[in-house]
């Protein structure tokens, strides 16, 4: 395959000009073959052999995985999930000023830097280790950061943990099920999820609805920082409505 370009992105099976490109600072992504396979790609952060798996959104995704740019999630009828970046700190500090958010999950550093920090270390570990991670969600209308979800790992878990969070002002709309319902589809259909687990203190009311609605059976309890949970789980499957 020769080279392309798309944004400035340098796609080549010739390692040598990968490297060069890559010394360079171009996004460069090397194509394997049966010839170039035992060659180095020094400096190339992304490889693929399937070249049949180079779509838009995939050489997309690599040019702005390069350049620290947010990919797009999924949209809804009334939202945006794309994934969190440092400049969203501020909104999420407003959001999480009322006292109600912070009763049913761990609140935000307290050092705005501490925070920053937490974030970029979150897009390299997470985003761009397993492709997904707890996303920003925002009111398309007017461009507003309204909340949080997506999917965390927990230790000792190998189940995806669905995470939701909408802020107060916007809550009372259904705006989490449609936001966790298309991040649910979206794990079934493009991440391959078969089962999502989900955690929900006894007391949360709203979740504990919530989860049930979306499809999620309590399966049992679960205990964290001497906090007990109501443990859910939900087999998703990709032909059908998640």
């Amino acid at each position: 395959m020769g080279e392309q370009a798309l944004q400035k992105l340098v796609i080549t099976d010739d390692s040598a000009y990968a490297e060069k490109m890559a010394a360079e600072g171009f996004p460069v992504l090397g194509i394997l073959t049966e010839a170039n396979r035992s060659d180095a790609f020094t400096g190339v952060k992304y490889l693929c052999e399937d070249t049949e798996s180079l779509t838009e959104v995939y050489l997309d995704k690599v040019y702005r995985r390069y350049k620290g740019l947010p990919c797009d999630i999924v949209e809804t009828e009334r939202c945006l999930i794309r994934e969190t970046t440092e400049a969203d700190v501020d909104a999420f500090y407003r959001i999480y000023e009322d006292a109600s958010v912070t009763a049913y999950m761990e609140d935000l550093f307290i050092d705005r830097d501490e925070q920053i920090d937490y974030i970029r270390q979150y897009r390299k570990n997470m985003y761009e280790f397993c492709d997904f991670g707890i996303w920003t969600v925002l009111l398309k209308e007017t461009g507003e950061i309204i909340g949080r979800a997506g999917f965390a790992l927990r230790e000792g878990y190998e189940e995806p943990e669905l995470g939701f969070l909408i802020g107060v002002p916007w809550q009372g709309q259904g705006l989490a099920t449609e936001v966790c319902e298309a991040i649910l589809k979206y794990g079934a259909e493009e991440l391959e999820f078969h089962t999502v687990r989900a955690l929900a203190e006894k007391r949360n009311d709203k979740s504990v609805r919530l989860l049930q609605k979306l499809g999620f059976i309590k399966t049992g309890t679960y205990e964290d920082k001497g906090k007990q949970y109501l443990l859910f789980f939900k087999t998703c499957n990709k032909r059908l409505s998640v």
